[in-house]
């Protein structure tokens, strides 16, 4: 495997995001892993990375960017938390933002174990965010 990242030995785009998440084998896993179908299906031309990889969490954040960010997915002990980058100026209609609600930019969409988001609208809440990227 080529280096591309100068993070020595660690894969980069896709690659990363798979080896991040095979290290989640619980609900956390499964949840990521469905959210990031659903990012993937609603803008087949994301490009998917690892970033900010360091001590306290080596495996760093999965980061989804389509002409700048789009979304994060961590995963905390209690929830799976999908902060959108531009979160604030995205419409949410059916209100999945739950968390990071006071700021000015981001907002995100925390998952908690057997939690079931609505998939229609997390999928237009990502097509809308690659608008607001490509449109500016």
């Amino acid at each position: 495997m080529v280096d591309t990242t100068g993070n020595g030995n660690q894969p980069a785009g896709a690659e990363a995001v798979d080896a991040r998440l095979a290290r989640l084998d619980d609900w956390r896993g499964e949840t990521l892993r469905r959210m990031r179908d659903l990012i993937r299906s609603a803008d087949p031309g994301v490009v998917e990375d690892v970033k900010w990889r360091k001590p306290s969490n080596p495996g760093g954040v999965p980061t989804w960017s389509h002409a700048g960010i789009i979304c994060t997915g961590e995963t905390y002990r209690d929830k799976v938390k999908l902060t959108f980058a531009k979160g604030a100026h995205l419409p949410d209609p059916t209100g999945l933002f739950n968390a990071s609600l006071n700021g000015n930019l981001r907002r995100a969409i925390d998952i908690g174990a057997g939690e079931q988001i609505d998939e229609k609208a997390f999928v237009a809440l990502v097509q809308a965010a690659v608008a607001l990227n490509t449109n500016g």
